[in-house]
């Protein structure tokens, strides 16, 4: 299998503030991939570098083999590229801005194969092309964006944040759309904050942290810890001490959840057998679990923020009103 894009060690610096560093990314060919991570994770950043939009403080990244930065004339060629937040002309209308777009990847506006595209696409995406730019939505500017993309074929599709602005029937026929194009053997580079997305789009997934990347794999590779529920006549948590391979064992609801490597399942069972479970669950980890094992500390310090923040308006509330009664006598 070809190797799409590959960076290696890749630092990204802006002043004292490091974007990437040591970021390690490959993207084979003909494969949706996923790029996730949060706002400042390094994602932007890392594309901006890819396009050939930003250098490298050190490093190094290739696409389809060459250099981004000294060859992006050429790379850009065989790219589709759709941003997160998209401006459009303010004078042209959609249908102009669509093919002004595709122009500018080698199409032509009479070419029959391009007219048949867009046509199709623009009756799925619901877009109005007569409509000038400067009256468009987020949600319309981006399907400019992608009617455009999507109406040239490409071997490498980027998108970030690609959804961003439309409604979830657009996102579907998005869905459609990525899946044509891998199966017609392109190459995607999906960045995205909607897990979801990601969990039913993606062959492989890739998740940055503070310009890093923390774990890489197929999903199944990722999840190599399996989720199990189960309920005994007791709901403490302690009703699962004991038990070979238990991970992280909590009781809430009258359940009890832990996790356990997944070539160890069958091992656990008759464990669980000789307790008397009353019910059992076992399913393997979504999107989300595997994400929040790398970010599950800054959500708890956010929600350690919002509860002090929050005692901290009530301390106040309740010092005005103290105040306001002393002042009422």
């Amino acid at each position: 299998m070809t190797t799409v894009i590959d960076t290696r060690d890749l630092h990204k610096r802006y002043g004292r503030t490091h974007a990437l560093d040591g970021l390690d990314l490959r993207v084979e060919s003909g494969q949706v991939h996923g790029f996730l991570g949060p706002n400042g994770a390094g994602k932007t950043t890392t594309i901006r570098i890819l396009l050939g939009l930003a250098r490298a403080s050190a490093g190094e990244a290739s696409v389809f083999g060459q250099n981004p930065w000294t060859d992006a004339v050429a790379i850009h060629r065989r790219i589709a590229y759709v941003p997160g937040d998209v401006s459009v002309w303010p004078n042209l209308s959609g249908g102009e801005a669509i093919d002004l777009l595709a122009r500018l990847r080698g199409a032509r506006r009479h070419d029959d194969e391009y007219r048949a595209q867009r046509e199709r696409l623009t009756e799925a995406f619901g877009f109005d092309p007569r409509v000038k730019g400067r009256s468009y939505s987020k949600g319309n500017r981006q399907k400019v964006a992608l009617i455009a993309a999507f109406a040239v074929p490409a071997d490498l599709y980027i998108f970030d944040e690609p959804t961003s602005g439309l409604d979830p029937l657009m996102s579907v026929i998005f869905h459609r759309e990525v899946a044509r194009v891998r199966d017609a053997g392109a190459t995607v580079l999906l960045s995205s904050h909607i897990l979801s997305e990601v969990e039913q789009l993606c062959d492989r997934v890739s998740i940055i942290r503070a310009g890093r990347i923390v774990e890489s794999g197929t999903l199944d590779q990722l999840r190599h810890l399996t989720r199990v529920e189960v309920s005994f006549d007791g709901t403490d948590a302690a009703a699962a001490a004991g038990i070979v391979d238990a991970h992280d064992a909590t009781a809430e609801n009258g359940r009890v959840r832990f996790t356990v490597d997944s070539d160890r399942v069958t091992a656990v069972l008759p464990e669980l057998a000789r307790r008397d479970v009353a019910g059992l669950r076992v399913a393997p980890p979504s999107l989300e679990e595997l994400f929040l094992r790398h970010y599950g500390d800054d959500l708890q310090t956010l929600t350690s923020a919002e509860d002090g923040a929050g005692e901290g308006a009530e301390h106040r509330a309740g010092d005005r009103t103290r105040r306001t009664r002393r002042s009422a006598r």
